[in-house]
């Protein structure tokens, strides 16, 4: 995907919002990288709900710890960045050096903790 085809603005429900350039890299980065999974069905998966807030502590402990394990054993990059993704975001994510082999790849998810930090997530 060459990085024109970024999209560089965001569609809200009251105003069309030009992204940053770096946020339209983060996009670019997470899209590239996790292709057609849907974290949705990641969640969905690890979880048993598309609803965390649902999810018992014990279990949400229990998926954590299967998703260290799968994100350990994946050799597939997308699969692995999205994994490091949503551990991430459930501030359980291993360190960057330690999951991701490239520069690139660590640069991307950089960009996308930038992003999420920036958006409140």
């Amino acid at each position: 995907m060459p990085i024109a085809s970024v999209e560089p603005l965001r569609r809200t429900a009251t105003a069309v919002e030009v992204a940053s350039p770096r946020e339209s890299l983060a996009r670019f980065a997470f899209r590239h990288h996790i292709g057609a999974m849907d974290l949705d069905d990641q969640i969905r998966r690890y979880f048993g709900t598309s609803e965390l807030a649902a999810v018992p502590p014990a279990a949400l402990n229990a998926g954590v710890e299967h998703m260290k394990v799968d994100l350990g054993l994946t050799t597939d990059r997308g699969e692995r960045f999205a994994l490091w993704a949503l551990l991430h975001v459930l501030g359980s994510a291993p360190d960057l050096d330690v999951v991701f082999k490239t520069d690139a790849e660590r640069e991307a998810a950089r960009n996308l903790m930038d992003v999420l930090q920036a958006g409140g997530g």
